[in-house]
C-alpha cells in the first residue's frame, strides 16, 4: 500500500473570473503556450481521454493533441482500436489535462466528429517514418490493435508493409467540440479556484465560479 505524508500546498497563483477570455478556446491556448513554455513538462499536449463503451464501462488512456481552433481539440485515432469503437458507440468523451508545474487543470466535455479522410492522409505523411508503421502495420498487415501473440511479431510484419501515404484505412481524426469546459487553479488548502464555460443557444460562453 502506497501512502503519501504530508499536505502539499498549491497556490502559485490564484484565478478570477475577469482574467478569463471569453472565448474557452483562446483561454485554453493561453495556458498550453505558458505551460508549454514551463521548465520540466515535457509534454504539455498530453491528456487523458474517457469514452464508454456500450455496456456502460468507463475507460480512459493518454494521448496526444494535434491541434485546437474554435471548433474544438483534435486528436487521432485507429478505427478497430478499443477507444475508437467506443467513440463510434458513443460520441460523448471527456478529456483531461493536467500541467503539475503551473498547477492547473483543463477539463472537455462534449461530442466527438471524425473528420475527413484527407486530413488523416496528411497527418499520416507527415509521421516519422518509424511511428508511422504502426498503423500501416495492423491495418495492411492484419494485426488487431487489441492483440499480437508477442512483441516480435510487429517487428516480423514491418518486413512486409508498404507504408506511405495514403493514412491507412482505419487512421481517424476526430474533433472534440466541448459543451462544458470546466479549468482549475491551484490553491492553498484545496480551496481551488474552479470555473466552468457552458455554451450557451445563443453561441455566446457563460462562465460560472464552481465551489472548490
Amino acid at each position: 500500500m502506497v501512502e503519501k505524508t504530508g499536505h502539499e500546498q498549491f497556490g502559485i497563483k490564484e484565478l478570477r473570473e475577469v482574467d478569463l477570455d471569453k472565448d474557452p478556446f483562446k483561454q485554453f491556448e493561453k495556458w498550453y503556450e505558458e505551460a508549454s513554455a514551463s521548465a520540466g513538462l515535457r509534454y504539455p499536449d498530453a491528456f487523458a481521454l474517457a469514452t464508454v463503451s456500450p455496456d456502460m464501462k468507463p475507460s480512459s488512456r493518454m494521448l496526444l493533441l494535434k491541434g485546437v481552433d474554435e471548433k474544438g481539440f483534435v486528436f487521432y485515432t485507429n478505427s478497430e482500436s478499443r477507444k475508437g469503437e467506443e467513440l463510434s458507440g458513443n460520441l460523448n468523451a471527456a478529456m483531461c489535462f493536467w500541467w503539475e508545474w503551473v498547477e492547473r487543470q483543463v477539463r472537455i466535455e462534449g461530442a466527438v466528429e471524425m473528420l475527413p479522410k484527407s486530413d488523416s492522409d496528411d497527418y499520416f505523411s507527415s509521421r516519422p517514418r518509424g511511428a508511422s508503421s504502426g498503423h500501416g502495420l495492423r491495418s495492411r498487415a492484419g494485426l488487431s490493435p487489441t492483440g499480437i501473440p508477442r512483441r516480435k511479431v510487429p517487428c516480423d510484419r514491418r518486413k512486409i508493409r508498404e507504408l506511405g501515404s495514403p493514412a491507412p484505412a482505419l487512421l481517424e481524426r476526430v474533433q472534440a467540440g466541448p459543451f462544458v469546459d470546466r479549468i482549475l487553479a491551484g490553491r492553498p488548502d484545496r480551496l481551488h479556484d474552479r470555473l466552468r464555460y457552458t455554451k450557451l443557444p445563443s453561441g455566446e460562453w457563460l462562465i460560472e465560479r464552481l465551489a472548490p
